[in-house]
């Protein structure tokens, strides 16, 4: 008997049970379908996140406190001053900035927001650009104006407009503060995006802004734009330098303080997002295994449903092989045809969710990869000939003549 033989059999063999056989490929279906999604939301989180700590440019350097170390000095202003009056080759602009949580109000309307005490290079450095108004100049931070540029999330919340925000006056704790910019859309997670955030003058958030005990003079972060991408990692070792001999530190002294380039944390977000990708993936696979049991069982039943025919298939000349490659094929275009209308749940289930993702302005789209089908696909088939094999063999090895007697 022919291969394309062999295929017209089970087919008209499973064609002759639709509901016991849609039943039995529907744990396949499911787990495919579960595969497929999740791993196409992990892929979409991984590539919105990594979008937006990109969009903050791929030249970017972060300097934070180091808190494993006992007693570690505080980043303060001046060390901000002293990487710029370094004069250092590789480094273009630095951005020493604070920030605290709090409530923005207008007129009844409120929005909890990260609010950014910054210098004018901020603009430049984090690349924060305004479609409305100015960004913070030197002027207001040495005068200490209650001045704010808020993102379009905060406009829209606040003013139920994006349009001719300023002037208008918003209210940060117990001071009053006039909106001078708005900040272009970025869009993308609240990872680095300024759609949520308000700037104020650096020196104007240290003292109204961050805790009583701070001296003024401290800072949360320094950010430095490098010159150009290729110059990061000497950026890097220059702002070590300096670092160093600001704080004091010597020989195989620890540093108190990190410096991290916006490649790293892209790096790190992504493999977080792999492995939670992974992770969620291995346990839609479950079901996979769920419904390779669910083909072995009712493989089982047929065969003993089917002895009468076997016995007389081996009577008439059918080889082992035969009967062993009859239901080793029915089992496998179970797992095939399950994985196929897997893959098309999937999809259908990853779209579904995209469009709700939107609905809700998530900056979530799930990205189906050509990987994830052919995984899916081939580890259906895998189900379907492993769970196939036992009930396979089974049938092959009845006797013709015990085959024959059974009613």
């Amino acid at each position: 008997m022919n291969i394309l033989q062999f295929f017209k059999e089970a087919f008209s063999s499973l064609l002759s049970n639709k509901m016991r056989t849609f039943l039995t490929m529907l744990g396949i279906l499911i787990g495919v379908a579960a595969v497929i999604s999740m791993l196409a939301i992990g892929n979409g989180a991984t590539a919105s996140i990594t979008s937006s700590i990109e969009s903050m440019g791929t030249n970017l350097i972060f300097i934070s406190q180091n808190s494993d170390v006992s007693n570690p000095e505080a980043l303060t202003l001046s060390d901000a001053i002293a990487i710029s009056d370094a004069n250092p080759q590789y480094i273009a602009a630095v951005a020493p900035s604070v920030q605290n949580n709090m409530t923005a109000t207008y007129s009844g309307n409120s929005i909890s927001a990260q609010v950014y005490g910054v210098t004018p290079e901020y603009e430049y450095v984090r690349n924060t650009p305004t479609s409305e108004g100015s960004f913070i100049t030197q002027s207001q931070v040495d005068e200490r104006s209650t001045v704010a540029v808020i993102g379009v999330d905060i406009a829209e919340e606040l003013f139920n407009t994006t349009q001719n925000v300023v002037g208008n006056k918003i209210r940060l704790g117990s001071y009053v503060y006039t909106v001078i910019g708005l900040l272009e859309e970025q869009g993308g997670t609240s990872i680095g995006s300024s759609d949520t955030q308000i700037f104020v003058p650096i020196t104007t958030a240290q003292a109204r802004i961050i805790s009583r005990t701070n001296t003024h003079n401290e800072v949360s972060t320094i950010s430095i734009s490098a010159t150009n991408s290729d110059d990061v990692q000497n950026a890097i070792d220059e702002v070590t330098k300096i670092m160093q001999s600001q704080h004091g530190i010597l020989g195989d002294e620890e540093n108190d303080f990190t410096v991290m380039s916006q490649e790293s944390i892209t790096e790190a977000a992504s493999s977080i997002t792999a492995v939670l990708s992974i992770f969620l993936g291995g346990i839609a696979a479950i079901s996979l295994l769920v419904g390779g049991i669910g083909i072995m069982n009712i493989m089982l039943v047929t065969v003993v449903e089917r002895t009468r025919e076997i016995g007389l298939r081996k009577a008439v000349g059918a080889r082992k092989s035969d009967i062993l490659s009859q239901f080793l094929i029915e089992s496998l275009m179970i797992g095939l045809l399950g994985g196929i209308l897997g893959i098309l749940l999937g999809a259908g289930i990853s779209a579904l969710i995209g469009k709700i993702a939107v609905f809700s302005s998530t900056a979530l789209n799930p990205q189906i990869s050509l990987s994830s089908v052919v995984l899916s696909t081939l580890f259906s088939v895998g189900v379907g000939l492993i769970f196939g094999i036992y009930p396979a063999n089974r049938a092959a090895n009845l006797e013709p003549v015990e085959a024959l007697r059974t009613e």
